[in-house]
């Protein structure tokens, strides 16, 4: 059965089932042929277009605006909190899983609010490991084709249609970020942690990529090509802290804010 059958067309003991496409877009969620093809994101950033619709450019800063109020709203009384990001294809059998519930579990614990980008797989490892410790679990969803909405762990949870008004929410609230194994997401934002730190446009605060043999490699161009090449300082790396030990991951956040109690 399609959407478009007909309903006199489909059999009369033909099962039910839920509609397993869905898009969350913003506060909306949207299922079946409610499901536009495009995102929110492409649509913003899409040239080759009529210009009517550019035309509506103006209206589109609102919504825009929407969003850091709406996230500005939200967390601006979360308290001391900490980023985790990882992929979202990570499976609950992989041991980077099980550390992500530990570093989500530990940052708790601390007395940290745990926010991830909200999805399955690591984000929902340290969502699952601040719930379960009775923790502020919070999820900064962001209109996707191939997700589904915030995980079951996530008790404060806001939806993003715009991928830049999102980072700033992460960047704004976070006290460092915590990175497990992931892909050009998790690249992303942690080259945007970095970018910024170097950049002075953050104050200096920890980044720790838990999962020594999974970073090694990365580290070890940036080491031998692009410092070599003299395209960063030693300096941009020192701010980088690698560990398989969520103790330690924690602790590097927790150091960093004691001289400034």
């Amino acid at each position: 059965m399609t959407d478009h059958q007909p309903l006199s067309e489909v059999p009369r003991d033909a099962p039910s089932s839920p509609r397993t496409d869905r898009r969350q877009t913003g506060p909306v969620t949207l299922r079946g042929h409610n499901v536009p093809p495009t995102t929110t994101d492409q649509r913003l950033l899409e040239t080759r277009q009529p210009t009517d619709w550019l035309h509506a450019d103006p209206w589109r800063v609102m919504r825009i605006q929407s969003e850091f109020v709406e996230g500005f709203g939200t967390l601006s009384e979360l308290g001391p909190a900490a980023a985790v990001f990882g992929s979202a294809r990570m499976t609950a059998d992989d041991p980077a899983y099980a550390m992500g519930v530990e570093v989500g579990r530990l940052l708790a614990e601390a007395g940290y609010a745990v926010i991830t980008g909200g999805g399955p797989g690591a984000m929902e490892a340290a969502n699952k490991g601040a719930f379960d410790a009775d923790g502020t679990s919070v999820g900064l969803g962001i209109e996707l084709p191939f997700e589904t909405g915030l995980n079951e762990y996530v008790d404060l949870g806001i939806n993003f249609r715009y991928f830049f008004a999102r980072k700033v929410m992460f960047l704004k609230y976070s006290r460092g970020f915590i990175v497990l194994p992931g892909g050009f997401g998790t690249l992303d934002e942690l080259f945007e942690a970095v970018t910024l730190a170097q950049t002075q446009k953050v104050t200096e605060f920890p980044v720790v990529l838990m999962g020594v043999a999974y970073w090694q490699g990365l580290l070890d161009w940036m080491r031998d090509t692009v410092l070599a090449n003299g395209m960063i300082n030693p300096t941009d790396l020192d701010r980088i802290i690698v560990t398989d030990d969520p103790h330690e991951a924690v602790r590097a956040i927790r150091t960093y804010e004691e001289p400034h109690a």
